[in-house]
């Protein structure tokens, strides 16, 4: 059986005792990421710098895990309102400009914790 892995990157963390992301193999899997700032951790009043961080973030897992953002099979990304849909996609194209070299996506407008208007799950394969 594999050994699960913790992956602790900077400036992320979470206020309840779960890590940011963990390592089972070759599987990395994440619970909630925020777009706070990597410096502070507070999470900027910009809308786009917030997402700017979630991807970055998204980056500095697949570092810790070893692999980079083209193992990324799946993305889940929850916001309070769907108008910010566009601002992710902004990004998104930046990091997977190949529309045949993409993960999943799948979007969902839900509450969020306050002062958040995005947040990122995320699933990849090593």
């Amino acid at each position: 059986m594999a050994k699960r892995e913790v992956l602790h990157i900077k400036g992320s963390k979470h206020d309840n005792p779960i890590p940011v992301a963990v390592k089972i193999g070759n599987m990395v899997y994440t619970s909630a990421i925020i777009g706070s700032d990597p410096e502070t951790g507070i999470v900027p009043d910009d809308v786009d710098q917030e997402i700017r961080n979630l991807f970055y973030y998204l980056e500095e897992i697949m570092k810790a895990a070893g692999g980079t953002t083209d193992d990324i099979a799946h993305l889940s990304v929850n916001m309070v309102d769907r108008k910010y849909k566009d601002n992710v996609n902004i990004e998104w194209l930046k990091m997977f400009p190949n529309e045949n070299n993409r993960p999943a996506r799948h979007t969902t407008e839900k509450s969020l914790k306050k002062g958040l208007r995005v947040q990122f799950e995320m699933s990849a394969v090593l």
